[in-house]
């Protein structure tokens, strides 16, 4: 299987994964931006906007990872997460 059709399996599988803490949503988040779009692009939103501010922060985080790095590291904390 390539490393894109381990991403695509990867998310369809975390759909079922309930209860999941905010940092580790989050964690996912910054990882499939990064491996979709690319590193983040355009302002960090303001402080009033608490929500966007973490999802901004978490893609970030990410910033010069590769498309291929953030994949893998997507599948593997899928991985965790189900206990696959």
């Amino acid at each position: 299987m390539t490393t894109q059709e381990e991403f695509e399996a990867a998310q369809l599988r975390v759909k079922a994964v309930t209860s999941l803490s905010n940092d580790t949503l989050l964690e996912l988040y910054g990882l499939y931006k990064q491996s979709t779009v690319g590193d983040v692009d355009g302002k960090r939103p303001g402080m009033m906007d608490i929500r966007g501010r973490a999802k901004y922060d978490a893609w970030a985080s990410r910033k010069s990872m590769t498309r291929e790095a953030a994949m893998k590291a997507y599948v593997a904390l899928v991985d965790r997460l189900t206990s696959r």
